[in-house]
């Protein structure tokens, strides 16, 4: 299952990336590594309501006929751009208008997911990728100076991966119990909140 492999992967890279940062031996006295940058997603409510949005709204899915393949590969793509991202911003490479972008994430993925919206499985994967390269260069921005990139990186992606997961398992577990309104209700709540983010 491809679920299955996803949680493989992702708690190999928990296992593995203290011991990546550890293993930077020419960055004497650097502060920043996969602990910080695990962090770093919890510690904005923005990114921290889009990814948790990313992953109700995919939870949603199941039913849209495109079964489990419908339910990952948002998550997925998120993952994918959310690096791309972040190495172009880490890179000075400027996108327009990502602060825009990431509220526009918060509220479009909120009523997405207030309406139990169903978009082309293309279609949704690359509204998804296209928020997740805002949240990735505003981490890469964000980034420390003196962090360890590849252990930074890491904790902020395999975060991201755990609001995701947190996401989706809400919105299965409440479908299971007949409780669909309350991730609908979530949603509409997130939506709520999108304006709020630009006083932020």
């Amino acid at each position: 299952m491809m679920h299955r492999r996803l949680l493989t992967a992702l708690a190999a890279a928990a296992a593995f990336a203290p011991a990546v940062a550890m293993a930077h031996p020419g960055m004497p006295g650097h502060t920043h590594g996969f602990t910080d940058g695990f962090a770093h997603p919890f510690g904005g409510l923005d990114h921290l309501a889009a990814m948790t949005a990313v992953g109700l709204w995919a939870g949603q899915q199941a039913k849209g006929g495109h079964g489990s393949r419908a339910v990952w590969l948002g998550p997925l793509a998120f993952l994918a751009l959310l690096v791309a991202g972040a190495i172009a911003g880490a890179n000075g490479l400027a996108l327009p208008g990502v602060e825009w972008g990431i509220v526009l994430s918060v509220a479009a993925l909120g009523w997405l997911t207030a309406f139990g919206a169903r978009l082309p499985l293309a279609a949704g994967v690359a509204l998804i990728g296209a928020f997740a390269l805002c949240h990735g260069a505003a981490h890469g921005v964000e980034m420390p100076a003196d962090a360890d990139g590849l252990a930074y990186g890491l904790g902020f992606v395999t975060a991201s991966a755990v609001l995701h997961l947190t996401g989706v398992a809400l919105s299965r577990l409440a479908e299971r119990a007949g409780l669909q309104l309350v991730p609908r209700l979530a949603g509409l709540g997130l939506a709520a909140m999108a304006p709020l983010l630009l006083a932020v």
